[in-house]
């Protein structure tokens, strides 16, 4: 969930959402790591993860970087898209690893923390100063003087400390709290296979990893709200373990169930589709019972089935099992670690017919989006926190200057938001391009602005919210028309500008910074 002081490397300058290049690593979601993207399509063939542009058009006024293709990707982001287009609670959070000064990368972060803070979310962003010192080593004294950094960078940027919050790891007591009670449900075996944690990982480490699961659920704590985390896709695991967490801390599963028996949902969805196909009046008492169900999956091969055998096994075997209870749609309120009195309420609100069961309550006439708002309501009036998934949004990791992978060891591979302007300058006029060997060959073929880094400055950050301007340098790049040296040079006179702009800004917002409430010396020990 945050910055990093590997700076990180995307496989092309590409803005399209499926863009792909050879010769660079396989995907690689290491949250601690140096990850690199060979080809984002395996995000979402592998890790589930979603495609931006499909969802696009419900965004109100989407970022340029959403725009762009530049966030390709996105968790359960329907949620946050509509409770700003209708002007309900939603919130943005992100936080920050403070092991060096902040880059053109973590402006990324920044830019989307501060147009969903200007679209009426609750704004959230974070120092992960106890991930720095238990993952990195780090001094408080050196975390100190990094996070005053960052923290500079994102006022400068537009982020509003009245109307936000910002926060430390380390001295944020309820993010403390709420990690102490997410750690009772996380174990070292999960951690082992999310993570490969192993016998020598740290406790601290494995700390800060729970500690980041609260960051995440934080901004629900005095209501669940829609939340989103804009990352980069190296950060996924930590979103999937949040996810699963926030599930966990409910009180109540709801799902949709057909008998008063448990089905997992491979076996729910083959038993949908069977009630689906079949018309109760074609059997005795004209009313379908589960042997009816079992018969029809018996007689069918298993080619025409979307199942394995295993799951048709235990399906029928549940089935058959059952006899004949009828097989009846219900909505499905499953006790988790709901409180007696929770349960109880609960019960009391389900209106119309019901069955109540000692782990479950059967509802026949409410819907599953009716039941998980009446189920999020008793939780919440019954001291639950009733979270909501949080979602996220994925942008694609920035190509080093020299053509390989962005890293803070390599300084002419990367622009610090602290760079001298002329340094700036200095740095993208060096950089390498997707220019042709000669200008008479990139007349002749047109330049490779998918494979250039400079290109890539343009869609990022140096065009700003100017679409027009993008896809003009991007047109007259491929079209043959624009040659590297003076495309170099408008990038490092904008780089230049944006720079000197961004450091006079920062000094601006130093006296907002001293006046937000956050600490910015740490009271533990050097």
């Amino acid at each position: 969930m945050t910055g990093d002081d590997e700076l990180e490397e995307s496989e092309s300058g590409t803005t399209l959402p499926d863009g792909g290049a050879a010769g660079a690593d396989d995907v690689a979601l290491d949250p601690w790591g140096s990850s690199s993207v060979s080809d984002y399509r395996k995000l979402f063939e592998e890790f589930g993860i979603e495609e931006f542009d499909e969802i696009l058009e419900d965004v109100p006024h989407p970022h340029y970087l959403m725009r762009r293709g530049v966030i390709f990707g996105h968790r359960g982001y329907e949620p946050v898209a509509d409770a700003m287009r209708n002007d309900e609670p939603a919130a943005v959070l992100s936080g920050f690893m403070p092991t060096g000064d902040p880059h053109i990368g973590h402006k990324l972060v920044f830019d989307e923390i501060v147009w969903h803070q200007q679209r009426g979310a609750d704004a959230y962003a974070l120092i992960a100063d106890l991930e720095a010192n238990a993952a990195r080593g780090m001094s408080w004294a050196e975390i100190d003087e990094h996070a005053r950094s960052y923290l500079l960078s994102l006022l400068a940027l537009g982020f509003d400390p009245e109307e936000g919050t910002l926060y430390r790891q380390s001295t944020n007591r309820e993010v403390q709290d709420l990690a102490f009670e997410l750690g009772a449900e996380a174990n070292f075996s999960e951690f082992q296979a999310i993570y490969g944690f192993d016998g020598e990982t740290d406790v601290s480490h494995m700390q800060s990893v729970v500690t980041q699961m609260a960051d995440i659920l934080y901004p629900q704590l005095e209501e669940p709200k829609p939340t989103v985390i804009p990352v980069g896709p190296d950060q996924d695991p930590h979103v999937r373990l949040a996810r699963d967490l926030a599930e966990r801390m409910r009180f109540f599963k709801v799902s949709d169930a057909y008998a008063s028996f448990e089905l997992e949902p491979n076996e729910r969805a083959l038993v949908a589709e069977r009630y689906d196909q079949l018309d109760p009046e074609a059997f005795d008492d004209d009313q379908l019972r589960c042997v009816h169900v079992a018969e029809t999956l018996e007689e069918t091969p298993l080619s025409e089935l979307d199942v394995d055998a295993g799951t048709l096994e235990s399906t029928l075997r549940k089935l058959n099992e059952a006899g004949m209870e009828p097989i009846r749609p219900r909505t499905r309120f499953f006790d988790r670690r709901a409180t007696d009195e929770a349960f109880e309420a609960l019960i009391d609100a389900i209106d119309g017919e019901k069955r109540v069961y000692e782990s479950h309550v059967d509802a026949f006439e409410i819907d599953l989006a009716e039941a998980e708002e009446l189920a999020r309501e008793v939780e919440v009036d019954n001291g639950g926190y009733g979270f909501r998934p949080p979602s996220s949004i994925y942008h694609r990791f920035m190509t080093g200057l020299t053509g390989g992978k962005m890293s803070s060891s390599i300084p002419a591979s990367h622009i610090s938001l602290l760079d001298d302007p002329e340094t700036g300058y200095d740095k993208v006029k060096s950089a390498t391009t997707g220019g042709r060997e000669t200008a008479e060959e990139q007349r002749e073929k047109g330049g490779r602005a998918d494979e250039c880094p400079v290109y890539e400055l343009y869609a990022y950050l140096l065009a700003g919210d100017d679409d027009e301007f993008a896809k003009l340098v991007y047109d007259e790049c491929v079209g043959g028309e624009r040659l590297c040296g003076d495309c170099k040079e408008q990038a490092a006179q904008l780089m230049k500008e944006f720079l000197a702009d961004h450091q006079e800004k920062r000094e601006e917002v130093a006296d907002l910074l001293e006046a937000a409430d956050i600490e910015l010396e740490s009271p533990r020990r050097r």
